[in-house]
C-alpha cells in the first residue's frame, strides 16, 4: 500500500512550504509511517483526488481520504494506536487546539507579512497571479502593502513568543519531555518561515530558536531536507 501526502510547493517540488502540510510530514514520520509526498501548485489543487478538497493537505491512505490537518492527525492516532501518538490522550488533543489557535491567530499574520513576497517570486505565473487575486481578497489589500510591515514584524517577532519560552523553560517540547503533534503545529509555522523567507527572526541562545533546532533534526533531520531560504 502507497500512502500519498498531497502538499503545496511552488515552482520547485522540492520546497514543499506550507505550514499545514508540514505538520503532517511531522506528523507522519513521528508514526513511523511510510509516504509519497506530491506536491501541488495553488492553481493544481482543484484537481487532486477529483477535487476532493480545495486545499491541502490530504492524505491517501489506502482506500481513505482525510482532509485537513488536525483531522488528518486525528485520524493517524485512531488508525495507528499501536504506534507512538501524536496526542498522548484527550489532554494532549485540548493542548493541540490551543496550540493550534495561538499559532494561527498570533504567529500566522507576522509570518504572511515577513514571507509574502518571498511566497510570491517562488511560484509559477498562473499561481502568481492567483496568489495576488486570492490575497487581496483575504487581506483587503495588495501583497506588497501587505510586505510593508514586515520590518515592523520582524522586530516585534521574539515578543510574540513568549509564552512558548516560559513553556520551555520547564520542558524541552510542548509536549513534555517528547515531542507531540502540538509542537508539529508551531514547528509548520516556523518552517513555512524558513523555507519561504529565511529563518524566524530569533536569537540562537532564544529558547524557541532552540527549540525549533531540536526540531528541525527530529525523525533523521526530516525538518532539514529543504534547505532555508
Amino acid at each position: 500500500m502507497t500512502r500519498v501526502l498531497y502538499s503545496l510547493c511552488g515552482r520547485d517540488e522540492s520546497r514543499p512550504f506550507s505550514p499545514h502540510c508540514w505538520k503532517i510530514s511531522m506528523a507522519l514520520a513521528h508514526k513511523g509511517l511510510d509516504y509519497v509526498e506530491r506536491p501541488y501548485p495553488f492553481t493544481a489543487i482543484p484537481t487532486i483526488e477529483e477535487g476532493f478538497s480545495k486545499t491541502v493537505p490530504i492524505l491517501r491512505d489506502g482506500d481513505r481520504l482525510v482532509r485537513d490537518s488536525f483531522e488528518i492527525a486525528l485520524y493517524l492516532d485512531e488508525a495507528y494506536q499501536n504506534l507512538p501518538t501524536l496526542f498522548g490522550g484527550e489532554g494532549g488533543k485540548s493542548l493541540s487546539r490551543f496550540v493550534e489557535s495561538f499559532s494561527q491567530m498570533i504567529i500566522h499574520m507576522p509570518v504572511t507579512r515577513m514571507a509574502i513576497l518571498h511566497i510570491h517570486d517562488m511560484l509559477d505565473e498562473p499561481d502568481q497571479a492567483y496568489f495576488r487575486r486570492s490575497r487581496l481578497e483575504r487581506l483587503g489589500k495588495p501583497i506588497e502593502e501587505v510586505a510593508a510591515e514586515s520590518e515592523a514584524e520582524r522586530l516585534a517577532f521574539a515578543s510574540k513568543l513568549e509564552p512558548v519560552r516560559r513553556t520551555l523553560h520547564f520542558q524541552p517540547y510542548l509536549g513534555g519531555d517528547t515531542p507531540l503533534f502540538a509542537d508539529y503545529i508551531l514547528f509548520g509555522a516556523l518552517q513555512w518561515m524558513r523555507v519561504t523567507a529565511g529563518p524566524p527572526p530569533l536569537a540562537q541562545d532564544d529558547s524557541v530558536m532552540q527549540w525549533f533546532e531540536r526540531c528541525l533534526d527530529l525523525h533523521g533531520g526530516l525538518g532539514r531536507r529543504v534547505t532555508a531560504a
